[in-house]
């Protein structure tokens, strides 16, 4: 396999192959699961996680004699999906048949749209993460049913087939072939995860695959026209993603150096091995004989439709993240963490909401200790216990009323982890865990007085030589001052009384 990537203009990487340099050429065909209560074409549920074959309507397996019928939530959501990517929204589109053969296909034909999609062109700003910005625009978003499930790890000489999944509504989002390298791969993904979640038109959750991705490769001479393409059908996670980007890269520039060509073909991508091994031949679109759906009218928009869709988003992460820079003085990486989520720039705001109100200061005021904290001390528990925001143990009000104890001198920071970290298990709050367990900083100066009297008292010979000049034992007076109160004396109120008694 040819060398590693080296870092070019831009976010491009290009591939030191050993007849010179190669340059890759990414597109994406993200497929994300429409969020809706009924299928695209039945009133079947989509629950995850439901038992084999317990969500299919007749219209799903496909029995003779039945007709799909649109679920307009489904329009509305690939609406505002278009709507928040600034895409062109197509007042007049259609469905057809898509034609091929799978196990689990049960119609033997796909309903989705091919030349006339409900949305058209649109784009994306990603960001990496050395802060360089790139647009990646959006061929188009059209509408199609998914297919269901073929199972062959249940049985040695059968396979099962789960039709759950059979004719729930996807929307699938063609990137153009604007990204150079994995990791711009990578941020177009989380880039639009975010949105749609923001918008609630796709939970994005890439494990239970209502978000994946078909990821099409190719290499070429930097500057020249574009290589033959393989499409990596399939991959359920950004690392997959640019594992398998990379690996395909290099396979291509091995065949290609070798005096080989390329075939267009469709790959799968094991996780495991970490490289890519051929499904079969890429089917061209005359291969799936398209024509109209006969069973479905044209789909035609209305202004008032398409005003209502833009009216119900909310505020989209690149402007939520400029917000948070411009008012709030967040930097950029912080402002970027807390709106990567929709549930944790909700979560940021009230605990923002509830920390300024404790404190009785502007939100700016207390912005950044909050961000910090929540970033750090949060993010870092949720990830050791493996939970999502939206199942922290601790709220946004505890853990507001926890930065306003530190604020006040109640807790100093040693003594506000230990606070948390009983918060995450017990779920109590900050204040009555810090008053039953004795965890409140000490600032009584006449108690505190008379520790540092123990303290000098123990050591005459030490302040005999900070009297003398050395200043820098001042700090080891500190530390048996803070070890003999347990960690509680407040730092502030020890260093000044040490330095009233030592001088």
């Amino acid at each position: 396999m040819p060398g590693p990537y080296t870092d070019g203009h831009a976010g491009t990487y290009i591939i030191e192959g050993r007849t010179g340099p190669w340059e890759l050429v990414i597109g994406l065909e993200v497929h994300a699961q429409v969020t809706s209560r009924a299928k695209l074409f039945s009133g079947s549920a989509t629950d995850f996680g439901s038992e084999p074959n317990s969500q299919v309507s007749f219209v799903d397996a496909a029995m003779p004699g039945m007709l799909p019928v649109l679920n307009g939530e489904c329009v509305r959501q690939a609406v505002r999906t278009g709507l928040a990517l600034g895409a062109q929204i197509n007042r007049w589109s259609r469905f057809d048949r898509k034609n091929y053969f799978y196990a689990d296909l049960p119609q033997g034909y796909q309903i989705s749209q091919y030349q006339h999609p409900i949305v058209g062109e649109g784009e994306i700003e990603i960001e990496l993460e050395d802060g360089t910005r790139h647009t990646v625009g959006i061929e188009r978003i059209h509408l199609e049913q998914d297919a269901g499930k073929s199972i062959h790890d249940l049985s040695p000489v059968f396979s099962y087939v789960d039709l759950n999944r059979s004719g729930v509504a996807l929307m699938e989002i063609v990137s153009k072939p604007d990204m150079r390298s994995p990791a711009e791969a990578a941020a177009y993904v989380a880039s639009l995860r975010a949105i749609l979640r923001a918008i609630g038109s796709c939970d994005g959750n890439m494990q239970e695959g209502s978000m994946r991705a078909d990821v099409n490769v190719s290499v070429r001479r930097p500057g020249t026209k574009f290589g033959t393409r393989c499409e990596i059908k399939n991959v359920n996670s950004i690392r997959f993603i640019q594992q398998a980007i990379a690996y395909e890269a290099r396979r291509q520039v091995a065949i290609l150096e070798e005096g080989g060509t390329i075939r267009q073909e469709t790959r799968l991508f094991d996780p495991d091995k970490g490289e890519t091994r051929s499904l079969r031949s890429k089917e061209d679109a005359h291969d799936y004989r398209y024509f109209p759906e006969p069973d479905l009218l044209p789909l035609e928009l209305t202004e008032d439709f398409i005003a209502q869709c833009k009216a119900s988003l909310p505020e989209l992460p690149g402007a939520k993240r400029a917000r948070f820079e411009a008012e709030l003085g967040l930097s950029p990486y912080l402002s970027g963490v807390l709106t990567a989520d929709a549930d944790s720039s909700r979560w940021f705001e009230t605990l923002l909401a509830e920390t300024a109100d404790r404190q009785g200061k502007p939100q700016r005021d207390v912005a950044e200790k909050a961000a910090n904290w929540m970033t750090g001390e949060l993010f870092g528990a949720l990830n050791r216990l493996d939970l999502a925001i939206a199942e922290s143990p601790v709220t946004p009000a505890q853990g507001a009323e926890l930065l306003a104890l530190v604020a006040d001198g109640t807790l100093s920071g040693p003594l506000a982890k230990q606070v948390f970290e009983i918060m995450l298990e017990t779920r109590e709050d900050p204040g009555v865990i810090a008053e039953e367990r004795g965890l409140k900083q000490v600032s009584d100066t006449g108690a505190l007085e008379r520790t540092i009297g123990d303290v000098m008292a123990a050591n005459p010979d030490k302040v005999a030589d900070y009297r003398g000049g050395k200043d820098k034992l001042f700090g080891f007076f500190v530390g048996q001052v803070m070890k003999a109160s347990g960690g509680k004396a407040n730092p502030a109120v020890v260093n000044a009384l040490l330095k009233k008694a030592l001088g």
